[in-house]
């Protein structure tokens, strides 16, 4: 019945089933969800949304699902502004590939394939290592459009970066999981495309590159990202402390001195290829088992809560952000 009448409202084009037969919607609009939502609300549906299927089995109790893979549109960028809007069904490599042909940057690396969508990104609150020196997901959303749970279209925020007098409302859709509407659209901030991106990876035992990592952190130094790396999440023997350092290239000459200088030990820097390598693993690695834990702490207490962590479930696939206390 909900799919005979979900085909009658919207057309059999955007209506079809998933792989367990459950009624799948792709609206191309956020007034088509719109549609979906009014009428899930009135006959009292349960709705499931999926983004783009690619992060989180679609397994949920649902009367019927929704995907925004249809909505996956790069709709405006501009670089005068540093600001993008973005449907939240285009994908991170989409975003990623269309930001750099204009020398823009989206400083956000959260974990999980490329293929995700910006959407879920938001809506999960997922950052990955960069949030050590760019903030957490919800510093890059400057403002949202969303589809509440009885059909309502929203716009929160705005599509500059002061814009917001009052509650700011899109932030509440940040992490959300969708609980107060369903997001279809993103204005995002952006930064310049960086002139130079330095990876320095140091090798060891964990508590002396802990030992670093706070050195560096006292100092004062801001990298991009200070992420400690389990050996099976790094695919290296022993425990990995990587730092990325971006910006002007003479001022990074300076500052991977100063680490040299400061935290004395064998550092690597590794050529682009291997760089990018070690990050996708990194962001690939979070989310590659059937449950990922994601825990937060101050940054001193880093070591206790590793040392927990590997006491009750073992070493396994871990990275930790000494600056940020973020442990996933």
């Amino acid at each position: 019945m909900i799919f005979a009448r979900l085909r009658a409202l919207l057309g059999p084009s955007i209506v079809d089933r998933d792989t367990d037969n459950l009624p799948r919607v792709t609206p191309e609009s956020a007034e088509t969800l719109a549609l979906v939502c009014r009428l899930a609300h009135d006959e009292g549906w349960t709705i499931r949304v999926e983004g783009r299927g690619t992060w989180l089995p679609g397994d949920a109790p649902a009367d019927l699902a929704v995907s925004t893979r249809a909505l996956d549109a790069v709709v405006a960028v501009s670089a005068a502004d540093l600001v993008a809007t973005v449907q939240a069904g285009a994908t991170l490599d989409t975003v990623r590939r269309e930001l750099g042909e204009q020398r823009m940057w989206l400083a956000v690396d959260p974990p999980g394939r490329p293929e995700r969508s910006i959407g879920s990104v938001a809506a999960t609150a997922t950052a990955g290592p960069l949030r050590e020196g760019f903030g957490p997901v919800r510093d890059h959303v400057l403002g949202c459009t969303v589809v509440t749970g009885d059909g309502r279209i929203v716009r929160a925020g705005g599509r500059v970066v002061k814009n917001v007098a009052g509650f700011d409302l899109a932030k509440l859709h940040v992490g959300g999981f969708g609980a107060f509407g369903i997001i279809t659209e993103l204005h995002l901030r952006l930064r310049a495309l960086p002139q130079a991106d330095v990876t320095l990876v140091r090798r060891g035992p964990r508590d002396p590159l802990t030992l670093a990592a706070r050195e560096l952190d006292d100092a004062g130094l801001t990298p991009a990202a200070m992420e400690l790396l389990s050996p099976a999440l790094a695919a290296e023997p022993a425990w990995v402390l990587a730092l990325r350092l971006t910006g002007l290239r003479d001022a990074l000459r300076a500052e991977i001195e100063q680490v040299a200088a400061m935290a004395g030990g064998p550092w690597e820097e590794l050529p682009p290829d291997r760089a990018a390598s070690l990050w996708g693993l990194v962001a690939r690695g979070a989310a590659s088992g059937p449950i990922t834990l994601r825990l937060g702490v101050l940054g001193p207490g880093v070591d206790e809560a590793l040392d927990l962590v590997a006491t009750e479930l073992g070493e396994g696939v871990s990275a930790a952000g000494p600056g940020s206390g973020g442990l996933r």
